[in-house]
């Protein structure tokens, strides 16, 4: 149990550092908006952190129903935190911080 725990903590940092990385990029390096720097690093951390979970934590076998369920549910949600933090003006770090925490 503590070794499946392990492996899935080290993913779930991993997946952290891609999202906050593919963010950081979009925001200051291509100047994108809050909403799309967001999405784009969701998308791409939790695609790896999906397939790495099924495969090297868990042993199971993905389906694209399942992936495009969450992928869809919690896009939606990490482009309306961009969204708004846009609208509110809110520093990119505040972003990354409260996705973060709501999508754990």
């Amino acid at each position: 149990m503590l070794k499946l725990f392990a492996k899935y903590t080290s993913i779930g940092v991993l997946n952290t550092l891609i999202h906050w990385g593919v963010f950081a990029f979009c925001v200051y390096g291509m100047h994108t908006h809050q909403a799309l720097a967001n999405f784009s690093g969701f998308v791409i951390a939790v695609s790896f952190s999906f397939y790495a979970n099924a495969r090297f934590t868990f042993n199971a076998s993905t389906t694209t129903l399942r992936y495009m369920m969450y992928v869809g549910f919690m896009g939606t949600l990490s482009a309306v935190v961009g969204w708004m933090a846009d609208k509110c003006s809110l520093p990119p770090l505040l972003t990354l911080v409260t996705f973060s925490a709501i999508s754990l």
